[in-house]
């Protein structure tokens, strides 16, 4: 569910249901568990769910749950996709975009009726956090003329609807074939029609690490689900260092139930290779701001059926 007028305040979860105990025989209370998605869920589940319920846990079950995720390697099965694109996280995300994670990313990305049940669910769910996103930046006043960075711009989702309300944007991805699309849809909708004058966005092939410059806004969309707390640590200070004004980050939000399902999820990786996916706390994400002199003054939680993702806004403390 996307955020209105209460667009910072937190959402309750309702994934958890109680089944009542049988009134004559009264036996042991059961939470019945449905396992939701995270944001890019299909970066960790290549198998997509083919639109189903991912799985059902019944909370008596949590100890075996647990041993089998025990006897399970997706660390191991991680190690091996990074010796074969010969690097770690990054190369792994490159590689991934730049493949078959581009593939499924344009679709989902885009309008096409080429998608499952889960994939469309994601689809709202990150369409609902660029929303937001645009409405947190417009209601500090015009965005004409205003520097934004949009790091990790995917096939431009956040970086086309900025240029049209008059942001000068820079654009960047670590894959070629996102920013190749991200250009060739800003050209379809930029140039085609517009009743006031647009400046393009430049879009860039670029890493996290490597962007440089000044903005006043940096933005950077579901991304650092790709990057354990340890980089994201140093990722985060180098974005607050290309702001002059606010970092909007979103992130995987790490809980001891997303937590769970995103085990489970790895319980059922599927034919594909995708990325490492890991969940942040807010609390660490604070953290790492507030070592680099940056303070938390929004923040809120986007919820779909199968996205999750939490949503702040940093300034300079």
């Amino acid at each position: 569910m996307a955020f209105t007028s209460s667009i910072f305040s937190h959402v309750p979860l309702n994934k958890q249901r109680i089944i009542s105990p049988n009134a004559h025989k009264p036996k042991p209370r059961r939470a019945t568990v449905t396992a939701a998605a995270l944001p890019l869920l299909s970066a960790f589940t290549a198998s997509e769910l083919d639109g189903t319920t991912l799985a059902v846990i019944g909370g008596g079950s949590v100890a075996a749950l647990a041993a089998t995720i025990s006897l399970t390697d997706p660390e191991r099965r991680r190690r091996l996709q990074a010796e074969e694109v010969g690097g770690g996280d990054k190369e792994v995300v490159r590689e991934y975009f730049n493949n078959s994670g581009f593939q499924r990313w344009r679709k989902i990305y885009g309008e096409t009726d080429e998608v499952n049940r889960v994939q469309k669910d994601i689809r709202l769910g990150h369409s609902q956090t660029v929303e937001n996103v645009l409405k947190m930046l417009k209601d500090e006043g015009s965005l004409e003329g205003v520097s934004v960075c949009d790091a990790g711009c995917g096939t431009g989702c956040l970086a086309i609807p900025l240029a049209k309300e008059g942001a000068v944007v820079y654009a960047s991805d670590i894959s070629a074939a996102m920013v190749a699309e991200a250009e060739k849809q800003a050209k379809e909708q930029l140039q085609a029609g517009s009743e006031k004058k647009v400046v393009m966005p430049k879009f860039e092939v670029n890493d996290l690490e490597s962007l440089n410059g000044k903005y006043d806004t940096v933005v950077c969309l579901d991304v650092l689900i790709h990057y354990p707390q340890s980089k994201a640590d140093g990722m985060i200070a180098h974005l607050a260092s290309l702001s002059e004004n606010r970092l909007l980050l979103s992130f995987a939000p790490k809980t001891f139930y997303y937590d769970l399902l995103k085990r489970v999820g790895e319980l059922f990786p599927g034919p594909s290779k995708a990325t490492r996916a890991y969940l942040h706390s807010e609390a660490d994400v604070e953290r790492a701001l507030k070592k680099v002199g940056w303070k938390i003054r929004k923040r809120g939680l986007i919820t779909t059926q199968f996205y999750f993702s939490r949503l702040v806004e940093a300034i300079p403390a």
